[in-house]
C-alpha cells in the first residue's frame, strides 16, 4: 500500500488522503460546531468543523453541510449528532485548477444489524443494563429485530 505525503503531515483534520484510494469511509458525527480554524498559511477562520468518531475532525464546507441536510431532513446541526455519512474523494474545480475534495455521499449509509453473535453485542446489552445508551441510541447506529431487543433488554 502507498503512502499518500500528506498523511506524513500534522494535518488536523480528515481529507481525501485519509481514504484508502478509490474507498469509501463511513463514518457517525458526533458533533458539529463552529470553530476558528487555523489554516497551513497561519491565517484563522471560523469553519463549521463535524468531529467525527474514531476520525479526525472534518471541515463541512457548503456542499457537505447542504447534502448532510438533505440526508437527514433537517438543517440543524445539533440534529446531526449520531447520524453516519459516507465520505469519497471527488475532483473539482477549485482555485483554477482540479483538486481533490471529501464529499458525502447521496444516501445514508446501511445500518449493520446487532445480532448476539455480533462482536459489541455483549458490549451493547452491558450499556443498555447500566443505562450509558438507550434502546434508542444503539436504533441509531444499528439494525435490530424485535427479538434481538428482547434479548439485549433480558436478565
Amino acid at each position: 500500500m502507498n503512502t499518500h505525503w500528506k498523511k506524513l503531515t500534522n494535518t488536523d483534520y480528515i481529507g481525501t488522503y485519509s481514504l484508502d484510494p478509490g474507498k469509501d469511509l463511513t463514518v457517525t458525527i458526533k458533533s458539529v460546531t463552529k470553530q476558528v480554524v487555523k489554516g497551513p498559511d497561519g491565517k484563522q477562520e471560523e469553519c463549521i468543523v463535524a468531529v467525527l468518531e474514531g476520525q479526525k475532525p472534518m471541515i463541512l464546507n457548503r456542499t457537505n453541510c447542504k447534502m448532510i441536510s438533505k440526508l437527514y431532513g433537517t438543517p440543524y446541526i445539533e440534529e446531526w449528532s449520531g447520524k453516519k455519512i459516507t465520505l469519497y474523494a471527488a475532483k473539482v474545480r477549485a482555485f483554477g485548477e482540479q483538486v481533490d475534495a471529501l464529499r458525502i455521499r447521496d444516501k445514508v449509509p446501511e445500518l449493520e444489524t446487532l445480532t448476539p453473535t455480533h462482536p459489541k453485542w455483549e458490549a451493547a446489552r452491558s450499556a443498555l443494563k447500566s443505562g450509558q445508551v438507550t434502546m434508542e441510541k444503539l436504533e441509531q447506529n444499528y439494525k435490530i429485530s424485535a427479538d434481538d431487543k428482547k434479548r439485549l433488554t433480558s436478565v
